[in-house]
């Protein structure tokens, strides 16, 4: 069996041009994704220890999106320049730390970040966030709170402008460094994305209030991993090997605890037997229908 998924067979001249030169793969553009973890509940008969284990926010993107429309995604989007600002308010790891841990210059790494926490407030009102480096924002509901995130969507503000304003320092040491998937070079638009896991601040709650989605839950991994698998929920690959890797833990602080070595997955087109396929990491392709 291919380790992959076969493509349309619209996909087949694409995939000939890239191989054979003709035409030149898009510059990926830099991204971050955080994938916003909380403890489940206990159910009934059960304890903590017992399950039933950590929960994911995941939105599903509308179906006019012209990347991944209909996709199950974890909060997050393309690098803006002024995440890269030197003057944002920051405590934790630093970025030549965070650099190491993604193989990035210190630069990117900043804005690698500063682009997670800040496209995570914008897409769920979570905001890694506090008024000094052993705190975090209590609460974001309330009319100043969506005023704020409307101006960071519009531009109208920048993140740094945003922290400076509201006396708060972005808290690095509340992501972990998880993923790095680049999109294949088959695809019209492609992003290069370091992914991140956060514990859910307390106090705070994660909103539907992306335009970009059209529904919003939180999931067991492994309960998600078997909607993929049965046709139920439409992932990237990334997310499904994401919600993969994350089934082996019952706890988000046996999450924040793994040591992650982050290996670069780049999917790849290749033509076999005459069909098209994808080829990817068994984690990802192994979950998904008809495997």
């Amino acid at each position: 069996m291919v380790n992959g998924l076969k493509l349309p067979a619209e996909w087949l001249e694409r995939i000939e041009d890239i191989l054979e030169g003709r035409a030149e793969p898009p510059k990926p553009r830099d991204a971050a994704t955080v994938v916003v973890l909380r403890d489940a509940a206990p159910t009934a008969g059960l304890t903590r220890d017992e399950g039933p284990g950590i929960e994911a926010f995941m939105l599903r993107r509308v179906s006019s999106m012209a990347f991944a429309p209909g996709a199950y995604v974890f909060p997050g989007g393309s690098v803006d320049p002024r995440d890269g600002d030197r003057t944002t308010g920051w405590t934790g790891p630093t970025p030549q730390e965070w650099g190491t841990a993604f193989g990035a210059d210190a630069t990117l790494a900043r804005e690698l970040v500063c682009a997670a926490v800040r496209e995570t407030f914008e897409e769920t009102l979570v905001l890694l966030a506090g008024p000094t480096g052993d705190s975090v924002v209590a609460d974001t509901r309330g009319e100043d709170w969506e005023a704020d995130r409307q101006a960071l969507l519009d531009r109208s503000q920048s993140f740094a402008e945003f922290l400076d304003r509201r006396g708060l320092v972005l808290r690095s040491d509340l992501l972990r460094p998880w993923a790095h998937w680049i999109t294949p070079t088959i695809e019209p638009k492609r992003y290069d994305t370091r992914f991140f896991v956060a514990a859910m601040p307390e106090g705070q709650r994660a909103r539907d209030v992306s335009t970009e989605a059209d529904r919003v839950a939180w999931v067991r991994p492994a309960d998600a991993v078997e909607a993929a698998r049965r046709g139920e929920m439409f992932m990237l690959p990334p997310t499904l090997a994401t919600l993969t890797d994350l089934t082996a833990y019952d706890s988000v602080s046996a999450v924040l605890a793994a040591e992650r070595k982050i290996v670069v997955h780049e999917p790849q087109a290749e033509i076999i037997d005459g069909e098209p396929y994808l080829i990817l990491p068994e984690h990802a392709a192994q979950h998904y229908p008809g495997r």
